[in-house]
């Protein structure tokens, strides 16, 4: 898009907050600092990219700030950008924790490390990532309740460590030469290449991490180098990133809120008879939580470009990262809620024997009720959980690409890239000791003071190893691989002085695998030595809750090492066998088919210049799903196979209606496919602690589809400074929903078999889980953006700049029930209503700092809720506030110190209805600080 190159400052009177402080300057003194610095405003070209801006003399954070902003002014569309200004300077330590200081992004954390991003309050799996030019796909491995191993289209930017990247595109409005899949935006991920530098480069950066909350101390480091030969035409560029992290996070978690009668009610000699009424909740297994993370994270890339002619180049691009993960997951629960009456016969049988019959033994000696819900209750005969996990999992990411372009003519090129890349996340080793204590009496749980850190009294002493029954033994080793292989052709024609046409093909084969082993029967384990199934002492350890109060903070778990050398339970023989389990191994196939068409235009409406782009783009998806389905009561590998397409137009206009202030609009069809594991042909059984869940597929699902608009406003009123405003709406014609609803496992049809081995009946209650296309709903909002270098102020207070964004985003989303019937309208999950960032930075010579602020507001995560009588489950809103000074010791050398969530802010789920909110889940991680050296040559 054609925009004024060398900039006009328009005179104005600036006011600028900041920490309290007015600060204005004269206009007139303004405009004759402008006039000394302005060009002719000659129009740049829409492919303008970061490596062909203007000389900028600033350095540091301004600098980057001011190199996005000449991306984002560049383009047709509507696009945010955040540049690395030099090697190894990269904003923020994690890519989504970057994303979020875009205005109208979002981000999910896991571990108290960004994950995922959102769009414009568009979820994770409606945000499409290309890396180098080309999509890709990462999966990592997570917690139960984070959701356990991605098994979606989800992007895992934990995966990647920023030092590897130099830029990241949000590009939010549909255009007909960027691929499709996007409802929300494509994200562009950029590593470096040799002719971003001058010559010979060499940078390394290494920094020392402190965790406050476990105590822990990592390292990280980071290096280029980089050189050019054969007067620039070739050029060849290394660097690496190595990492480590360890964290440590305590919480406690409700399992859910069950209704009095919804699970076959407490015992009824129950002194407390009110807790068995149909309207009273209570938590499913309320618990303490305790993790350790370790990861390892170790990336590389390289590149080489060559140049043979100014017609002609080439670059090649490889990447190569991986992740290294080990985590200890430590609960104490009381599993009794959660579980129905013993079944008969011979299961059953030994079910009573143990004492095990769950909450309909349970007495309900005391309890207090508000709001619906038992919020303090005293229990005899509750069945008391200690559990071990220990998971050991990687990622591995690759990519290789080749790209080149020719010009035939001073009119005429064309090029093409075509690559590779593969996401193989496995979890070799997902291995749960549990150990139970029966009929304990004296059991009591208290959500009355604050609700997410219940005070918990489990009738024993926690520390006692003596009396527990080794109960199970999972062993559920995972994997899941996502592979793409891309080709594209493109032409770029200049039909006059105002008219380019551009046109493309491009062809682009996906693959998705996932599968599972497991134990045939995870509640068959043989006895110890002593020839009982009761856990010797010496097989036990303490585990140990620093932050969380309540009691116990301290008590006993299984030595999962203990037990397993002791059962030798990775034989995978005997009881220990492993074996595909055949209802969680899934796979999908697509190969998409796209071609383009569009015109690019420049052109004066009367003293206004307008430019912009208008096309279409038509995409055929062919789609092979292959899972397992039950008929007549036999699971049976199915695969299904189907063939859609779509024509997607796009236009997007820009008016100069001064030099400095630029007028935007977009329009488009878009559509992204469906979410991987809706697809599968079948269905997924799975038991997990008190969580029994029933995932079903369907495989005919039609994709997202919406008609999108945008209107924006900017003003590029100093160098580096912008004040914007931009309105969006998509109105989404299809949306899929997965809709859950809880019932017991007898009512689903499905054969009993499914449930050998995991320690459930048929009584008990499960999870059902269907995704349904339903009618969609509009979304609409507004973004806006305001940054301001104070150059204008005298002495070292010109070194000052403010960043600040707010975004606000609704939706009216139809949701229906299980049955297809119409449920709530309402947001969609994953949106927050109001989001902001803020960012005070100061770049002086030797000094620089800067000290940002990010929050999202409350959102919902499921639409309507699992349980009857509860409309929805949300999270807490966040506002996170991060660090860093730096001081360049001289011209090679630069001291940095950064510190992240020093608020030390928690993550809180919960469950709602008309009487207010319950707690679900509850997570804290602390602080972390970084203190580094960066040396560049």
């Amino acid at each position: 898009m054609p925009v004024s190159q060398h900039r006009r400052k328009t005179p104005v009177t600036l006011l600028a907050v900041s920490i309290g402080l007015a600060l204005q300057m004269s206009a007139a003194a303004h405009a004759q600092e402008a006039a000394q610095t302005t060009g002719s405003g000659q129009a740049a070209p829409a492919q303008q990219s970061v490596d062909t801006l203007d000389t900028v003399s600033v350095t540091g954070y301004r600098a980057s700030v001011e190199k996005a902003l000449d991306i984002k002014r560049g383009e047709a569309g509507m696009v945010d950008a955040i540049v690395a200004e030099d090697i190894g300077k990269f904003p923020d330590l994690n890519l989504a924790e970057s994303l979020q200081r875009i205005p109208g992004v979002v981000i999910t954390r896991d571990a108290g490390e960004g994950r995922n991003i959102s769009v414009r309050g568009l979820g994770p799996q409606f945000t499409r990532v290309r890396i180098n030019g080309m999509e890709a796909l990462t999966t990592v491995g997570s917690t139960d309740q984070q959701g356990g191993t991605n098994r979606s289209r989800s992007f895992d930017f934990n995966v990647f460590a920023s030092d590897l990247f130099s830029q990241l595109i949000v590009r939010k409005t549909g255009q007909a030469d960027v691929e499709e899949g996007s409802l929300g935006a494509t994200v562009d991920l950029r590593t470096a290449r040799p002719f971003d530098y001058d010559g010979f480069t060499l940078a390394a950066s290494g920094q020392v991490a402190y965790a406050d909350m476990g105590d822990y101390t990592d390292p990280r480091v980071a290096g280029l180098i980089s050189n050019t030969w054969a007067d620039g035409k070739f050029g060849a560029l290394l660097s690496f990133a190595y990492t480590e992290r360890q964290a440590l996070e305590e919480g406690s978690g409700s399992g859910r809120w069950a209704g009095g009668t919804s699970n076959g009610g407490f015992n009824a000699a129950s002194p407390f008879a009110a807790a068995r009424a149909a309207d009273v909740y209570h938590p499913r297994f309320p618990r303490y939580t305790l993790m350790e993370h370790d990861q390892e994270r170790t990336g590389i890339t390289a590149s080489l470009q060559f140049k043979p002619s100014d017609r002609t180049q080439f670059a090649l691009d490889a990447l190569y990262s991986k992740i290294d993960a080990v985590r200890d997951e430590r609960y104490i629960e009381a599993i009794s809620f959660s579980r129905g009456a013993c079944a008969a016969g011979p299961a059953g049988n030994a079910c009573r024997a143990a004492g095990s019959g769950g909450k309909p033994e349970t007495i309900v000696r005391d309890g207090v009720i508000q709001n619906g819900a038992l919020v303090y209750g005293l229990f005899d005969d509750v069945d008391i959980r200690s559990e071990s996990r220990h998971d050991e999992w990687n990622t591995v990411f690759t990519q290789l690409g080749l790209e080149g372009e020719h010009e035939f003519t001073d009119n005429f090129k064309i090029s093409g890239k075509v690559g590779t890349s593969k996401s193989e996340h496995e979890n070799p080793i997902q291995t749960t000791i549990i150990m139970d204590k029966y009929n304990v009496d004296g059991y009591s749980y208290d959500y009355r003071g604050n609700p997410y850190k219940p005070v918990l009294n489990y009738g024993i002493d926690p520390t006692d190893p003596n009396g527990w029954t080794l109960a199970e033994v999972r062993l559920r080793p995972q994997y899941v691989d996502n592979s793409f292989d891309n080709a594209q052709l493109d032409f770029n024609w200049n039909l006059s002085a105002g008219f380019r046409l551009k046109g493309g093909v491009q062809a682009k084969d996906y693959t998705y695998d996932s599968r599972e082993l497991r134990r045939a029967s995870e509640v068959t384990v043989p006895t110890f030595s002593s020839g009982t199934r009761i856990v010797p002492a010496d097989l036990t350890t303490l585990a140990r809750l620093s932050s969380v109060t309540g009691s116990p903070g301290v008590w006993v778990i299984p030595d999962l090492q203990g037990v397993a050398d002791a059962l030798d339970i990775y034989s995978n023989s005997g009881t220990f066998a492993i074996v595909p389990r055949p209802v969680n191994t899934t796979s999908v196939e697509e190969q998409d088919r796209g071609v383009y068409l569009m015109g690019e235009f420049s052109a004066d409406l009367g003293p206004i210049p307008l430019s912009g782009n208008f096309g279409v783009r038509y995409v055929r998806t062919k789609q092979s799903s292959t899972g397992i389905a039950t008929a007549s009561g036999s699971p049976v590998a199915t695969t299904v196979s189907r063939e859609y397409s779509d024509t997607l137009p796009s236009m997007n206009l820009v008016a100069e209606i001064t030099p400095d202030f630029l007028i935007r609009f977009g329009a488009a069809k878009v559509m992204a496919r469906p979410g991987l594991g809706s697809l599968t042909p079948g269905v997924t059984v799975n038991v997990s602690g008190g969580a029994r869940t029933v995932s079903g597929g369907n495989p005919l699902l039609n994709p997202n589809r919406a008609k999108t608009a945008d209107l924006g406003f900017e003003w590029y009123f100093n160098e580096g400074a912008m004040l914007g405003l931009a309105l969006f709406y998509k109105d989404i014609d299809s949306f899929v929903q997965t809709t859950r609803v809880v019932q017991p496992y007898s009512a689903s049809g499905l054969p009993a078999s499914l449930l050998d081995g995991t320690g459930a009946t048929v009584d008990d209650d499960f999870v059902f889980s269907v995704p349904l296309n339903t009618p969609g709903g509009e979304l609409k909002g507004f973004e806006a953006n305001y940054i301001q270098p104070f150059t204008f102020l005298p002495g070292k207070f010109s070194n000052l700049g403010l960043q600040l964004n707010y975004t606000y985003v609704d939706s009216q989303i139809q949701y229906l029930t299980s049955t297809g019937a119409n449920s709530f309208n309402t947001d969609l999950t994953g949106l927050s209503k109001h989001a902001w960032n803020a960012t005070l930075f100061y770049e002086g010579e030797r000094f620089s700092g800067r000290i940002s602020a990010t929050n999202r507001d409350d959102y919902l995560l499921q639409v309507p809720a699992t349980e009857a009588g509860f409309d929805v489950h949300g999270q807490t809103g966040t506002t996170t506030v991060d660090a860093s000074v730096r001081w360049k010791i001289n011209d090679k050398l630069e001291l940095s110190l950064e510190g992240i969530n020093l608020t030390e802010e928690v993550q809180e789920s919960w469950v709602a209805n008309t009487n207010g909110q319950l707690p679900l889940d509850y997570s804290e991680t602390g602080r972390q600080y970084l203190l580094g050296l960066r040396y560049k040559f």
